[in-house]
């Protein structure tokens, strides 16, 4: 099935600060049992999910078990081969991939990888760097920045696309721990000031529990679904990761920032399901 352009339930005239300001708005972007195959072998399987404004959604999963490709078909770049995407009309995003190559023999400041690809001023380079607190680095080479630098100047870049919704794959790649604290602070905050739906993937469950709204659990389709606490709790989540993985997530979580937005049922992953 082809994607769809926009939810037909969503009023076309409804602008985009509204929906925003609305705890129960219609979703930004919802899946509706999609399947993508590649080689005839399926990556994702049935998935459903929906993001609204204003919440983080953290897909965890093993390598293979979709999370990019469901980050990929969220942002259009992949279609689904059965299955529908429902966008809300009007919808930016901003995505940041997994890897951004950029050749080492091309010298690019940071204020030049910012440009690219489109016509941007000084003056929105600046602003975007303070807001994701590097504003000392627009002169910098790209290839000289840290793995923390460099995501935050890659969030910089899709922030310039004023999105409605961020798309993070992997983001604390290649970032040290205490740069991937400082890195899930700073997309809690850009998602409570901007009021932005954002989703991420991440393989660390415990490291991005303080900071986002819901868990997806994925393993080609959706194993279980909830607040971090209780995804961790999840039989499905500890038959993916182990029992310590699950524990670790729960002692490093701190319940002050649960922000207990469930946004529908806890579902156990269906172990008589075929992948």
């Amino acid at each position: 099935m082809d994607l769809i352009a926009h939810s037909p339930s969503i009023d076309p005239n409804q602008r985009s600060a509204d929906v925003r300001s609305l705890p129960t708005a219609q979703p930004l972007v919802e899946t509706q049992d999609v399947t993508v195959k590649f080689n005839d072998r399926p990556a994702l399987q049935g998935v459903n999910l929906a993001v609204r404004s204003g919440e983080v959604v953290t897909l965890i999963g093993p390598n293979g078990s979709g999370k990019t490709t469901l980050i990929r078909v969220l942002g259009g770049l992949i279609r689904a081969d059965a299955g529908a995407v429902a966008k809300r009309k009007g919808l930016r995003i901003g995505y940041v991939p997994q890897r951004t190559h950029i050749r080492p023999s091309l010298p690019m400041s940071v204020a030049r990888f910012l440009a690219l690809g489109g016509k941007v001023g000084k003056a929105d380079v600046a602003d975007a760097l303070a807001e994701v607190g590097v504003d000392d680095l627009a002169n910098a080479s790209v290839h000289r920045l840290s793995g923390g630098e460099f995501q935050r100047i890659a969030l910089a870049r899709a922030l310039m696309q004023r999105p409605d919704l961020l798309l993070l794959d992997e983001p604390a790649q290649g970032v040290d721990v205490a740069g991937q604290a400082q890195l899930y602070q700073l997309i809690d905050r850009l998602r409570r000031e901007r009021g932005l739906g954002v989703v991420l993937s991440s393989h660390d469950l415990h490291l991005v529990m303080a900071a986002t709204d819901r868990v997806v659990c994925l393993n080609g389709h959706v194993c279980c679904v909830g607040s971090p606490a209780s995804v961790a709790n999840d039989p499905a989540f500890r038959g993916l990761f182990g029992e310590a993985a699950a524990a670790l997530a729960i002692y490093r979580h701190d319940p002050a920032h649960d922000h207990n937005h469930d946004h529908g049922p806890h579902t156990a992953c269906d172990h008589d399901h075929h992948h």
